[in-house]
């Protein structure tokens, strides 16, 4: 008689569990963060606020998750590239997405206020089509949406890594860099936080 793989077969299922159980913390984080998301302001001033500011009310997103976004993107570069071509503070991805958002030119993504535009009009359209789910949007801001299928209860780790980090930076945003410092000038610190061990899938 053969013998069945049970020990693997528990693993397997303890991993399966596990993912799922990230995947439901980051929603369910995402989801405490929209709830209370009105009136949120940064703890600090950030590069290119008036460009946030105007993005943010035309695409009704919070301001401090475009700030958070793209602190964990590009820390406010707009010259900012990839090797997979996303470009600027947004990192908005050349040329598909990029012509997409009605850009035709690539110099055109370096523009500080066009970028940031961009990638709140992107974020806009993946919470629409994700109904609302800022875990899943996020995820598909990093993965691209035909990778993350709508109403997906467990998503690639890469994905739910992504979703997290861009959590950490949210709560940067909110509190600035400590006690004392608030709304102070982020161009003084110019420091971003290196995630290097719970990043296995690179």
């Amino acid at each position: 008689m053969s013998r069945r793989p049970w020990p693997l077969l528990l693993l397997f299922a303890l991993l399966l569990g596990a993912a799922s159980g990230a995947c439901g913390r980051s929603a369910q984080a995402w989801q405490a963060f929209l709830a209370r998301a009105d009136g949120l302001q940064p703890g600090q001033t950030f590069p290119y606020m008036d460009c946030f500011r105007q993005a943010a009310a035309v695409e009704s997103l919070p301001l401090v998750l475009l700030l958070a976004l793209a602190r964990g993107e590009s820390d406010f570069q707009p010259r900012a590239r990839s090797k997979a071509d996303a470009i600027g503070i947004m990192q908005i991805q050349w040329p598909q997405t990029a012509r997409d958002l009605g850009f035709e030119r690539l110099p055109e993504l370096y523009d500080p206020c066009p970028n940031i535009r961009a990638g709140a009009g992107y974020l806009r359209r993946l919470l629409d089509r994700y109904q609302g789910d800022l875990h899943l949007a996020l995820a598909a801001y990093n993965y691209g949406p035909g990778r993350i299928p709508v109403g997906a209860r467990r998503i690639p780790s890469g994905a739910q890594w992504y979703s997290a980090y861009i959590h950490r930076h949210l709560e940067y945003v909110l509190t600035g860099p400590g006690s004392g410092t608030a709304l102070a000038d982020y161009h003084g610190e110019r420091k971003l936080e290196l995630i290097v061990f719970d990043r296995p899938y690179r």
